[in-house]
């Protein structure tokens, strides 16, 4: 059951829990007044326990670099909790912001929820982060 977070008039952070991930659904723009709010959303989950993530920016139109320096500080704090993040976006724009952003590699990114969670995490999660497993010639 999808479970809101942050609903603003600009954006609505929603979750869920599917396979043993956390899907953090953003529906509006990432930018630099709405990545505080879902830096803070996906922490206070940490705090509540949740480890895996997926980050699922398909209904995101436009993300800016402070949305990009986001998802790089929750991929720290998730790290710091031996957690997992794998990515969602229909191809494209996005992708294109991560490829710009030089942090394409360093990320799972899948086109869906769907198949993002397919698998359950893996114990590893993010140790090898920031090198993506082809990198580390997995």
């Amino acid at each position: 059951m999808r479970t809101n977070i942050i609903r603003d008039e600009r954006m609505t952070v929603s979750y869920d829990v599917v396979n043993g991930w956390t899907v953090v659904e953003v529906d509006g723009e990432v930018d630099l007044h709405t990545s505080p709010m879902i830096r803070e959303a996906v922490i206070r989950l940490l705090g509540e326990g949740h480890r895996h993530f997926v980050l699922d920016l398909c209904f995101v139109p436009f993300m800016d670099s402070m949305g990009l320096g986001m998802v790089v500080a929750i991929t720290k704090r998730i790290r710091e909790h031996h957690g997992s993040l794998r990515i969602t976006c229909t191809p494209g724009r996005m992708v294109r912001v991560f490829e710009i952003g030089g942090l394409r590699t360093a990320y799972e990114i899948y086109h869906s929820p769907e198949e993002a969670t397919q698998r359950a995490p893996s114990p590893d999660g993010l140790v090898d982060w920031p090198h993506s497993p082809a990198e580390n010639g997995s």
